[in-house]
C-alpha cells in the first residue's frame, strides 16, 4: 500500500463520517468529531480491505469504497458509545 492509497482512504473515511454525522444525527460526534472518527475508520477499515479483499477490490475503488465504509461504521459506533454512556 503506497501514501497516496492511505490518504484517499483517510479523506474518503473522514467524508463518510461527517455524511454519516449529518445523517444520524443522534450519533454525532460534532464536525470535528466526526471527521477524525471518520478519517481513523477509513485508514484502518481501508487497509484492513486492502489486506483482506487482496485483488478483488484494487485502486481507487477500493481505497474509496473501504475508506468510506470505515468511516461511516466507526463514526457511528462511537456515536453508539458516546449515547450509551451519557444515559
Amino acid at each position: 500500500m503506497d501514501l497516496t492509497g492511505l490518504l484517499v482512504q483517510v479523506v474518503s473515511g473522514a467524508i463518510g463520517g461527517s455524511a454519516v454525522g449529518a445523517a444520524a444525527k443522534q450519533y454525532s460526534l460534532g464536525t470535528l468529531g466526526n471527521a477524525i472518527a471518520g478519517a481513523v475508520g477509513g485508514g484502518i477499515v481501508g487497509q484492513l480491505v486492502g489486506t483482506f479483499a487482496g485483488q478483488m477490490i484494487e485502486g481507487w475503488v477500493g481505497d474509496i469504497a473501504g475508506g468510506a465504509v470505515g468511516g461511516i461504521v466507526l463514526t457511528l459506533l462511537v456515536g453508539v458509545i458516546k449515547n450509551m454512556t451519557q444515559k
